[in-house]
């Protein structure tokens, strides 16, 4: 099987850590051979996080380069622009159309792009953008952004719904399963 590329992009903060982790472990108990590599910038302050995630029958090294991503998943849709050069032809954005300000716009020094869907698409990127927020917040708590992502993204794999509920069960602490189970389902029948 060929290598395929996942790319988790994010703030700091929004999970995309976990999202990464759940993958992870789905993507091992269905016996491919997986590397997973987080860069951290100032994370913990509201910075670009970014994961990648690899997985086929060999895999040498876990990072991702310029047009290699068959998937971009991004918890924000900034994000989701800043990272476009990483997909490959014939890629995919997962993007959850929420918008955190940077530093720069929150200074008043820059603006908040607008209309990135729309740019993107015009640039021939096969973008998939809905409201994960939305979407948590139903489930009962916008933390859940991650899962719902999760489930958004399982549409494009051939794992079934069970196998992904399996993953969230070893990935997730006992009190918080219920609400990312239902998240997840949310988004998966959506």
């Amino acid at each position: 099987m060929k290598t395929q590329n996942i790319m988790i992009v994010g703030v700091g903060g929004q999970g995309s850590l976990l999202a990464s982790k759940l993958l992870g472990r789905l993507l091992l108990t269905k016996g491919y051979d997986i590397k997973v590599s987080e860069v951290h910038g100032m994370s913990q302050r509201g910075g670009s996080v970014v994961t990648y995630v690899r997985f086929g029958e060999k895999v040498y090294s876990p990072v991702i380069h310029k047009g290699e991503a068959d998937f971009i998943v991004s918890f924000e849709l900034l994000e989701a622009a800043r990272w476009t050069e990483f997909l490959k032809p014939g890629g995919k954005i997962v993007v959850n159309t929420q918008q955190i300000n940077p530093m720069p716009v929150i200074i008043g020094a820059a603006a908040y792009p607008e209309q990135l869907v729309e740019k993107m698409q015009q640039a021939g990127i096969d973008v998939d953008a809905f409201d994960a927020l939305k979407l948590a917040q139903e489930a009962g708590s916008a933390k859940a952004v991650n899962i719902v992502l999760m489930g958004h993204l399982s549409k494009y794999f051939p794992f079934t719904v069970e196998e992904w509920l399996e993953a969230i069960e070893q990935s997730v602490p006992a009190k918080f399963l219920e609400l990312n189970k239902k998240a997840f389902m949310m988004s998966r029948d959506a």
